[in-house]
């Protein structure tokens, strides 16, 4: 959906949010997770608005576990006598339902911050109820910085677990120059996808900054099926590299279809790639040569990190992708957040947000800048064999 058709959704679901109360963006799930009460005084409300299905289910499932396993953990001593209680919509991977699902959960459900959604552009589709609201909205893994802060324009009430698209697509932009000793590098983005085109931006602009040359710029559409006319472009152009920044269901197809039409360059991609599926999609051959820049690694040796995965392992019998540690790194933001807020308003929760210090996560330390955005390091992930194996951690 179009940045401009999303305006539009916005301010007229805003200015109907009354009405609208008791639209759901999907099924509403109540869970008092860890034995909470669903009586009032006895819980204190966060909702959780993500992708349970749709496109990037993936992504949206793996952040609910992470959610879930930390509010479990965080309720065994629950906070000032109170258990957290998690009330969930799924917004289909849509932004139309994202917005609805936003404005069901502060009018109706009445949360005192919600957690959402998954992808930029979903979250981007709730920035304005929660400025209307005055109720936070805390992405785990939204990485467009207009989420945060639009022209120069600080949402206060928004906040992210996650680094930047900037950041990111700086770090990958250093790694092609540097680690592969690329000069010149194709670009193929999602025309549809904030995310994806906010990565390319960067990297564009870093890229060339260190005196690369970009050959190839080419385009998608999300649901796209066949991409191999502007895979003959971009080999005819004759990168040394190919930097992809989408979503696992389109970068599983385009890797495979890159190799079977003989492009054996390295590619690249950001966060948007970590998904099991894509593996299933591409196959573990097409995924030879190449790499992500992530938020964690679950082979990091950090104590930290090596606990949350025992734990998340032991919960659901599989390694936790990046999703779901940033899905727990929100869970214990939030929680801490409240617990120095005094009375769990949602006004005093977003001044305990905004005010967050060297906040120990497994993502690593948590710090804000100015704008709401995290100041924490990234990770370079290799596909060998099909799996994602630890390079490098690169700090901002």
């Amino acid at each position: 959906m179009k940045k401009k058709k999303l305006a539009g959704v916005f301010l007229s679901l805003s200015l109907v949010a009354g009405a609208l109360a008791g639209c759901s963006g999907g099924e509403s799930k109540t869970s008092s997770s860890g034995g909470g009460s669903s009586k009032s005084g006895d819980t204190i409300k966060i909702g959780a608005n993500l992708e349970l299905s749709g496109g990037t289910a993936s992504f949206g499932q793996s952040a609910a576990d992470g959610l879930k396993l930390a509010i479990d953990e965080i309720n065994k001593e629950g906070i000032d006598g109170k258990k957290l209680e998690i009330v969930k919509v799924d917004n289909k991977s849509d932004a139309a339902e994202a917005t609805s699902g936003s404005i069901k959960l502060v009018s109706q459900d009445k949360v005192v911050a919600v957690v959402g959604s998954a992808t930029s552009t979903n979250t981007l589709a709730q920035v304005q109820v929660a400025q209307d609201n005055k109720v936070p909205l805390l992405t785990p893994t939204a990485t467009n910085p207009d989420i945060t802060n639009k022209a120069g324009k600080l949402n206060d009430y928004v906040f992210r677990t996650c680094f930047i698209d900037p950041f990111q697509g700086t770090v990958a932009a250093n790694f092609a120059s540097d680690e592969i000793g690329a000069k010149t590098a194709a670009i193929y983005v999602d025309s549809a996808s904030d995310y994806s085109k906010g990565l390319a931006a960067a990297f564009k602009e870093a890229f060339t900054a260190k005196g690369g040359k970009i050959v190839a710029e080419e385009a998608y559409v999300t649901k796209d099926t066949d991409f191999r006319s502007t895979l003959t472009r971009i080999k005819s152009a004759k990168p040394e590299f190919v930097f992809l920044p989408g979503y696992y269901e389109e970068v599983g197809l385009i890797l495979k279809q890159a190799r079977e039409d003989g492009i054996d360059l390295p590619f690249m991609g950001g966060d948007g790639w970590d998904s099991p599926k894509v593996v299933e999609i591409a196959g573990a051959d097409a995924l030879k040569n190449t790499y992500i820049t992530n938020h964690y690694s679950p082979e990091d040796e950090d104590a930290k990190i090596q606990d949350f995965v025992a734990a998340f392992k032991k919960e659901y019998d599989k390694t936790p992708d990046a999703f779901a540690a940033l899905g727990y790194d929100t869970g214990y933001y939030l929680a801490d957040a409240i617990k120095r807020s005094g009375d769990a308003s949602p006004e005093k929760i977003r001044q305990a947000l905004e005010d967050v210090k060297d906040l120990q996560l497994v993502s690593g330390t948590l710090n804000l800048d100015e704008n709401h955005d995290p100041i924490k390091s990234a990770t370079i992930l290799e596909y060998v064999d099909g799996k994602q194996t630890f390079k490098t951690k690169i700090n901002p």
